[in-house]
C-alpha cells in the first residue's frame, strides 16, 4: 500500500455457522445416529480431506517435514484461539495423561504434598496423581460417587498450606456434571496451590475461556467434541515457569531450539512448549486443524444452547416412555451427555450399534452425548429404538438403591 492511500476497509466476520449447516459437513450422519461424541466425535468430510492432503504431501515430497511443522504450529494457534489463550501458552502432547504428568512432574512435593481432586476425576488423570505417592504425594479425593456432584465446599474443606495442586474436571466423564470450576480454581489459588482443569468433555461442546476460569493449567484433546482423531492433546499453561522444577519427561520438541539437534544440552523454553516431548502424531495434527477450523466458525454459545435443548428433549422423551436417565439438578450443571441406566449397558450399546445408533457405555449407564451436529430426529430415532429393545427384553432391572436421579429427568 502506498503512503497516504486509504487503509483497506475492515471485513466483517461471516455469521456463525448454523447447526443445520454444520451437520451437513458430516456425511456419515446420513446413515448413523451419532450419540457417542463423549467417546469419539463424528467424522467430517473436512477431516477426510485433510488426511488426503497429508498423503498427497508425502507422495509428492517424500518427507515434507516443513509442511508438517506448519501444521503443528497451526494447531497450536487454532486451539489457543478457541480457548482465549496465546499460542505460547499451548503445548502439543499425545494425550491428557501425559499433560497431567508433565504438570505434576514440575512439583517438588516436599513442603506442599497434597494433590486435591475428586472421585469424579477421569481415571487416567487420577492415576497420574496416585502414581506420585512414592514421591511423597498425598492424594485427597473429595465428593461422593453416589451423588456425582462436585461442590466447592468439598474442596475448601481439605485445602490448606500443604496443598500443591487442585484438579477438577470441567464436565465429568460419566454423568456430565458441570461443577463451578472457576470457584474451585479460585479457592485453590487462595490456598497457594496450582490448579489443573480437565476440559476434555467440554471443549467443542461449550464455551471454554481460560481467562474466565483462571486456572494455571487446562488439558483437552481432539478426539471427542472437537471431532478430530485420537493421538493429540493440548496443554494450556498460564505460565511456563509455574512449577518448582523442569518437566521430567521431555524430548526434542521441548527444547529452546529443536533444530539445533544438540544431544549434550538440555534447555527448556520459558513457555508451554517446555512440556512437549517427541514428534506429534502428524495425521492427528492434520485432522485437528480441519476440525478446529469447523469449530472456529461457530458460536460456542450457540453450540451450548443447541446441545442443552437436545438434552432436555431427550430426557423428557425418555422419561415419558419409562426410561431412567441421570441428569444434573439444573441445566447450568448439565454437560453434553445424559446417562441412561440399564441392567447391561454394554449389551444395550451393542444392540443400538447394530441399528446404526452409536452410544458409549460407562459403568451403570449408557452415555448419550449430543453435539452441534445432532438433531431432534436423532432423539426420536433413539427413543424408537429403545421402545423396540424394551419390547424384546422387558424393562431394565436396575440396582437398588439407584444412584440419585434429578426430578427433571
Amino acid at each position: 500500500m502506498s503512503p497516504g492511500s486509504p487503509a483497506p476497509a475492515a471485513q466483517e466476520a461471516p455469521p456463525p455457522v448454523t447447526a443445520a449447516a454444520f451437520r451437513r459437513g458430516f456425511p456419515m450422519l446420513e446413515r448413523t445416529v451419532h450419540l457417542a461424541s463423549c467417546s469419539l466425535g463424528a467424522r467430517s468430510d473436512a477431516v477426510d480431506a485433510a488426511l488426503e492432503r497429508m498423503q498427497e504431501a508425502i507422495a509428492a515430497h517424500g518427507a515434507p517435514w516443513a509442511r508438517f511443522e506448519q501444521e503443528i504450529e497451526g494447531a497450536r494457534l487454532r486451539f489457543a484461539t478457541l480457548i482465549g489463550a496465546a499460542p505460547e501458552q499451548i503445548a502439543i502432547l499425545p494425550n491428557a495423561s501425559v499433560g497431567a504428568y508433565q504438570v505434576v512432574s514440575t512439583l517438588a512435593l516436599d513442603t506442599r504434598t497434597d494433590i486435591v481432586t475428586t472421585v469424579e476425576e477421569f481415571p487416567s488423570v487420577a492415576h497420574v496423581w496416585l502414581a506420585q505417592r512414592p514421591r511423597g504425594a498425598r492424594v485427597l479425593f473429595t465428593g461422593d460417587r453416589s451423588t456425582g456432584r462436585i461442590r466447592p465446599a468439598d474442596y475448601t474443606a481439605v485445602l490448606g498450606p500443604a496443598t500443591a495442586l487442585v484438579s477438577v474436571p470441567m464436565s465429568t466423564y460419566q454423568y456430565a456434571e458441570r461443577p463451578p470450576v472457576a470457584e474451585i480454581v479460585e479457592a485453590g489459588r487462595e490456598a497457594g496451590a496450582l490448579t489443573f482443569v480437565d476440559a476434555y468433555q467440554a471443549v467443542g461442546a461449550m464455551p471454554v475461556d481460560v481467562a474466565r476460569i483462571g486456572c494455571d493449567y487446562l488439558v483437552a484433546g481432539t478426539m471427542k467434541y472437537l471431532a478430530g482423531l485420537p493421538g493429540l492433546a493440548f496443554l494450556y499453561a498460564r505460565s511456563g515457569l509455574a512449577g518448582d522444577q523442569d518437566p521430567q519427561l521431555t524430548g526434542w520438541f521441548g527444547r529452546i531450539e529443536p533444530m539445533a539437534f544438540d544431544p549434550l544440552n538440555l534447555d527448556f523454553p520459558a513457555v508451554a512448549r517446555r512440556f512437549e516431548t517427541g514428534t506429534p502424531a502428524v495425521p492427528a495434527v492434520y485432522a485437528a486443524n480441519a476440525a478446529l477450523d469447523l469449530f472456529l466458525g461457530v458460536d460456542p454459545a450457540d453450540v451450548r444452547r443447541h446441545v442443552a435443548a437436545l438434552i432436555d428433549r431427550a430426557a423428557r422423551a425418555l422419561g415419558a416412555q419409562g426410561e431412567r436417565v441421570r441428569r444434573a439438578e439444573t441445566p447450568e450443571l448439565q454437560g453434553a451427555h445424559l446417562g441412561l441406566y440399564d441392567t447391561d449397558p454394554p449389551a444395550l450399546a451393542g444392540w443400538l450399534a447394530g441399528r446404526g445408533i452409536a452410544v458409549s457405555p460407562r459403568g451403570p449407564v449408557v452415555r448419550l452425548s449430543f453435539h452441534y451436529y445432532n438433531s431432534a430426529d436423532d432423539v426420536e430415532a433413539l427413543c424408537q429404538a429403545l421402545r423396540e429393545f424394551r419390547a424384546l427384553t422387558g424393562p431394565a432391572v436396575l440396582p437398588v438403591p439407584l444412584p440419585k436421579v434429578s426430578p427433571q429427568a
